[in-house]
C-alpha cells in the first residue's frame, strides 16, 4: 500500500515563505515525476511545479516562476516545495502527486493561507 503525506502548510503573511514536504512510502515502482498541484476555492486543481525523474525537465506554472522552487531528496521518495514571496492569490490546498506509468498517487493536501 502506498502512502503520500504532505506537511508544512499553514498561515503566512504576504511576502513570507513556507516550505512544503511530501513523503511517499510503500511499493512505488518506476516514478516518472513528482509534483505539486493546488486548488483554490471555486477553482480547478492546477499544476504548480513538477520534477521529472533522472535528468528530466522541471516545470513551473507561470504564476510561481521565480518564487517557488521544487526539489527532491536524492535516493528517497521525498519532494519539497519552497515558496517565497507568497501572495494572497497563492492561498489554496496544495497536493503532492507521484506519477508512475500505471497510476498517479495523491496526498491528502496541505492548506496554505496567505493573509495579513
Amino acid at each position: 500500500q502506498v502512502h503520500v503525506v504532505e506537511s508544512g502548510g499553514g498561515l503566512v503573511q504576504p511576502g513570507g515563505s513556507l516550505r512544503l514536504s511530501c513523503a511517499a512510502s510503500g511499493s512505488i515502482f518506476s516514478i516518472v515525476a513528482m509534483g505539486w498541484y493546488r486548488q483554490a476555492p471555486g477553482k480547478q486543481r492546477e499544476l504548480v511545479a513538477r520534477l521529472f525523474n533522472g535528468d528530466g525537465p522541471t516545470d513551473y506554472a507561470d504564476a510561481v516562476k521565480g518564487r517557488f522552487t521544487i526539489s527532491r531528496d536524492n535516493g528517497k521518495n521525498v519532494v519539497y516545495l519552497q515558496m517565497n514571496s507568497l501572495k494572497p492569490e497563492d492561498t489554496a490546498v496544495y497536493y503532492c502527486e507521484i506519477d508512475t506509468p500505471r497510476i498517479r498517487y495523491w496526498g491528502q493536501g496541505a492548506q496554505v493561507t496567505v493573509s495579513s
